[in-house]
């Protein structure tokens, strides 16, 4: 039998934290994801802009006899949909932000819910950029606590191996500062298992010495999709650490807001960074610019452009999305996935990207978090746009089947922050890792108070 819960304590919270009940004029825009198709419907909705106000939604929670799931941006919001949030506060954390950036020591103190773009934008006079993802508008907090996957991350790892502190507060009401020295096991479980440990109020990261960085796309037709595709994933087998990569074919609506070389067209793209001068950038990327792309923006870039070169949505778009991790790709596995989203093919997806992984990304770092590494060679992440419920299922279908025709070669680990459905979160870690993993939430939180996308 469902019980009404007791919000009195969370209504006591007084004005200095937002509050949203249902049924609220304001409840709707503040329950609502940057990714749209995703319908949250929580049992209250609190924006605290100061760290006592965490505390505070995070004790009148309990008190209430709900739960607290702790959400900056949105992008990761798809496991919370379908009433996953029935008995739950969600915790917005967009306005809890701020960056101070120390260029002696190359680090940066974040805010929980601040954007890559302010980091990147507050590094750059400094000489300095951080290991950031592919869009703008990303939360920090979110990104690197579940791994990260930067165009930096072939030579330099997961953004989560960034890390040097978290302060959280944890399902008790405490602020805790979690380091290498300071509640090691938390800090360990924090650096990949994120709001399954506490509320992520700051991150304090290290920096990296670009100032610039040579970076780009290259664009074809879809049409030359079988020679660009089997150029590019026979390059990647010999491209060194300095270079990361993604390819995506693509397919675009004609709209008018799209620029021309996008309305209405099916394209391959590949873009990503390149970690060398610009004499031996342009020797690595001959062999794919001898395939006479339609444009090259390849050249040498301030660090802040490299947040536009992935041409991720500029505001919140509703998606639906499937993913696998690949090993080695062979002929074979390159035949099934043009036979999939090559010329002539309807998928019913936006895109179909395959990331290059390997190097850094994939060695284990001993004194890294529980997620310190990704197994695999590739990242397949399958996406469709969600304008309606139906369009969703269809879209989900579409994904699905992509990532099952290339089944053979997938791996058992995902990468969590392609992860957009429900799925086993034991996937994203090694065996024993999860076991301890287990163990250090059962011991911070046992009665299961925070919810994460990926819960543990």
């Amino acid at each position: 039998m469902t019980t009404t819960p007791d919000l009195t304590s969370l209504t006591r919270l007084g004005a200095g934290c937002e509050l949203h009940l249902p049924g609220d004029d304001g409840y709707d825009a503040a329950r609502t994801p940057w990714n749209l198709a995703v319908d949250q419907r929580p049992a209250a909705v609190a924006v605290p802009r100061t760290v006592a106000e965490v505390q505070a939604v995070v004790r009148a929670a309990a008190a209430a006899g709900l739960r607290v799931a702790p959400q900056s941006t949105g992008h990761g919001a798809a496991p919370l949909g379908e009433g996953a949030l029935d008995d739950v506060v969600l915790l917005r954390l967009h306005a809890l932000t701020g960056v101070t950036v120390d260029p002696t020591t190359r680090t940066a103190r974040v805010l929980g819910g601040t954007l890559w773009e302010d980091v990147v934008t507050a590094a750059a006079p400094h000489g300095l950029t951080a290991l950031h993802g592919s869009a703008p508008d990303v939360a920090v907090a979110g990104f690197a606590l579940a791994g990260g996957l930067s165009f930096y991350g072939r030579r330099h790892g997961l953004a989560a191996g960034s890390i040097r502190a978290v302060d959280v507060v944890t399902a008790d009401g405490a602020l805790r500062r979690l380091s290498a020295t300071e509640e090691p096991d938390l800090f360990w479980a924090a650096r990949g298992a994120g709001g399954n440990v506490g509320v992520v109020v700051a991150i304090e990261l290290d920096l990296l010495p670009y100032a610039d960085v040579y970076a780009g796309m290259l664009l074809w037709d879809r049409e030359q999709a079988p020679e660009v595709v089997r150029a590019w994933v026979e390059w990647t087998r010999t491209a060194p650490e300095s270079a990361t990569t993604s390819l995506r074919v693509m397919s675009f609506p004609p709209l008018p807001e799209l620029p021309p070389f996008l309305s209405g067209r099916d394209i391959v793209v590949i873009d990503g960074a390149v970690l060398e001068s610009d004499e031996d950038a342009a020797a690595l990327l001959a062999p794919l610019r001898a395939l006479q792309p339609e444009m090259d923006t390849f050249a040498r870039i301030p660090t802040t452009a490299l947040l536009q070169v992935h041409m991720d949505p500029p505001g919140p778009s509703p998606a639906v999305a499937d993913h696998s991790v690949l090993g080695s790709l062979d002929d074979a596995a390159v035949e099934v996935f043009l036979e999939q989203v090559g010329p002539g093919t309807r998928s019913g997806l936006m895109f179909a990207e395959l990331r290059h992984l390997g190097g850094a990304f994939g060695a284990p770092d001993a004194d890294g978090g529980v997620l310190s590494h990704v197994p695999g060679e590739y990242a397949l992440f399958c996406v469709a746009m969600a304008p309606t419920p139906q369009a969703a299922v269809a879209g989900r279908a579409a994904a699905f089947t992509v990532v099952r025709a290339l089944g053979a070669w997938s791996r058992t680990s995902l990468v969590p922050t392609f992860t957009e459905t429900r799925v086993d979160p034991s996937r994203f870690y090694d065996g024993e890792d999860w076991a301890r993993l287990c163990r250090v939430r059962d011991a911070v939180d046992p009665g299961r108070l925070l919810v994460a996308n990926h819960g543990i």
